[in-house]
């Protein structure tokens, strides 16, 4: 079985932070969204993995992903040119799948629990696909599948106005290569897209088993600031703490805290946790760094509080304020400015920007 990771998307949600880079790279944890991707396929036992790229970002994850052999993984790159729908995408994949099964997933999803149930179900049937549903409360937002009580996929539709079940579809597939001829035989939606609802739904008119799989633990969805921020607070709450970086005498701990051995903690700054902190920054005395918290590499913290924020890295912070639930991009300085401050500041900042606050 291989594995298809999609990884075209502009991510126009996330702007200003996309605007510079791919969506698929914006960290959570202190790891970039895609990679967890790529961890979740080898440990379901997919090491032959296809990255289906776009336009925009492509040369920045190809350098991040490399050949996949740091992630212990071998990566094929296909080029989809403009993104026209999941089910371009995935057809996009022709020639790498060839004759063998294969699993699709969403290089902006993150699941809790992985995605070897999933694979694991659909391996133990003769299924043409399987799908991965979550409850949900606003099920009109979503495609949406009925399903019988063996799992046994009945009927899809795409974000109905009468939904019937609240079984979401996420973005994680298992497909047989017979995926492949329906695509070809697609025309774009009302929304100019191949559907993969729509080559689903033809899979079932046509006699074909799909599978399912209801996924229990968190599910996100990254696409926007508030996402990457709840899905660092959900991997933030998973993580033990690993301290292998300088905490100087008088500065105060708290709390599970990863911090990389390159990384430093000064006398008098407060670090409580759960936080991450990546390689060569510097938490600076006079900093409070709160819960929830994930500090990129190569940053400078220095007098401010900051709490359930993601900062990129290569960022210096020197602002005297609070900053909370904020998303700051990579390069970024933020200093004090003259006036009274606020109680604290919500931001999404792009890449390279200069505030004074």
């Amino acid at each position: 079985m291989k594995g298809v990771l999609l990884s075209g998307g502009t991510g126009s949600r996330l702007r200003p932070i996309t605007h510079t880079g791919p969506k698929q790279l914006v960290p959570v944890a202190n790891k970039p969204v895609l990679q967890y991707a790529i961890e979740d396929f080898k440990e379901a036992g997919i090491t032959e993995i296809g990255v289906v790229l776009g336009n925009k970002g492509r040369e920045e994850v190809q350098q991040f992903l490399g050949d996949g052999s740091e992630f212990g993984v071998d990566i094929t790159y296909i080029v989809q040119g403009n993104p026209l729908g999941l089910a371009h995408a995935i057809g996009c994949a022709r020639d790498f799948v060839g004759d063998d099964d294969f699993v699709t997933v969403l290089g902006d999803n993150i699941l809790k629990q992985g995605i070897h149930e999933l694979v694991d179900s659909y391996r133990e049937g003769e299924y043409s696909a399987g799908i991965a549903l979550q409850e949900v409360d606003n099920p009109h937002q979503f495609g949406i599948a009925d399903v019988d009580d063996r799992g046994t996929v009945q009927h899809l539709v795409e974000k109905p106005d009468d939904p019937p079940s609240n079984l979401a579809l996420i973005g994680i597939y298992a497909f047989s290569p017979v995926i492949f001829d329906i695509i070809e035989e697609l025309t774009p939606s009302w929304r100019g897209e191949l559907e993969i609802t729509d080559a689903l739904q033809i899979l079932l008119d046509r006699g074909h088993s799909v599978d399912s799989h209801v996924v229990t633990g968190w599910w996100k969805d990254t696409g926007k600031p508030e996402d990457i921020l709840e899905a660092n607070r959900l991997v933030l709450e998973q993580h033990s703490g690993s301290v292998s970086g300088t905490i100087e005498s008088g500065a105060e701990v708290q709390g599970r805290v990863d911090l990389h051995e390159t990384a430093t903690i000064r006398d008098g700054a407060v670090v409580r946790g759960p936080v991450s902190i990546a390689a060569g920054t510097v938490i600076e005395s006079g900093t409070y760094i709160g819960p929830y918290s994930s500090i990129g590499a190569d940053s400078t913290i220095e007098g401010a509080h900051i709490e359930n924020s993601v900062i990129v890295g290569e960022s210096k912070i020197t602002t005297t304020g609070k900053i909370v639930d904020s998303l700051i991009g990579r390069g970024t300085n933020i200093e004090s400015a003259d006036g009274i401050l606020p109680e604290g500041r919500r931001l999404v900042v792009g890449e390279n920007s200069k505030l004074k606050l």
